[in-house]
């Protein structure tokens, strides 16, 4: 199986995968769920990974019972705090010159100028909202660090965006994820979750256009 229908494959059938998951691994799916999202948010080369829909669905697992919902927040908020920090300071430490490269090989040249527009756009509440924008979210701090943002004030947006991302997403799980229409259809509601996510980038592309 190629690694795209690979990574269809577990769009589709996330709840299956994190159940498999949680049945093998038990309290250790915590520190799985960390690294996915903390790379997600704190490694600007991999903003592919899953981050609404995997906290969307380790909520729905912890409405019955697979999981504690107050600790899969905890976990989620630390992860996406300390990977935005992390995000951050790589942008510090590599600078402006990244603009000015001609070939970036594991960077996408277009997101990085996306997230830039945005950033100039909304200012520091870039980092709260690009929280919840796919591919937006990985590039936002590291933009932030490139603009030198003054730490402490970028820390302060970090934790408000951080903390509500994973309480969206974890109790909305919690309380929605159950729902017989949603357990019948996770796969597309998956979707739906991730298209939902993309619509701000959509409209901020197409007034550009």
């Amino acid at each position: 199986m190629s690694l795209f229908k690979l990574g269809i494959d577990v769009v589709l059938h996330l709840d299956k995968y994190l159940g498999t998951i949680i049945q093998t691994y038990g309290t250790a799916t915590y520190l799985l769920i960390f690294l996915i999202l903390f790379f997600e948010t704190g490694i600007v080369i991999t903003p592919f990974l899953p981050g609404d829909s995997l906290i969307f669905a380790a909520g729905a697992f912890a409405a019955i019972g697979s999981l504690n919902v107050f600790t899969l927040f905890i976990v989620v908020s630390l992860a996406a705090i300390l990977g935005d920090t992390v995000n951050y300071h790589i942008g510090k430490f590599i600078g402006e010159k990244i603009y000015e490269a001609e070939n970036l090989k594991l960077i996408k040249k277009e997101h990085l100028l996306e997230a830039r527009n945005f950033y100039d756009k909304y200012g520091s509440m870039t980092i709260v909202l690009g929280r919840f924008i796919p591919i937006i979210r990985t590039f936002v701090p590291f933009v932030a660090g490139i603009g030198e943002m003054n730490y402490l004030h970028f820390l302060t947006y970090n934790a408000l965006g951080g903390i509500a991302w994973a309480a969206l997403f974890s109790f909305g799980g919690y309380y929605f994820g159950n729902l017989e229409v949603v357990k019948t259809h996770f796969g597309f509601v998956t979707i739906a979750i991730i298209v939902i996510s993309l619509i701000p980038a959509l409209v901020t592309f197409l007034k550009k256009k």
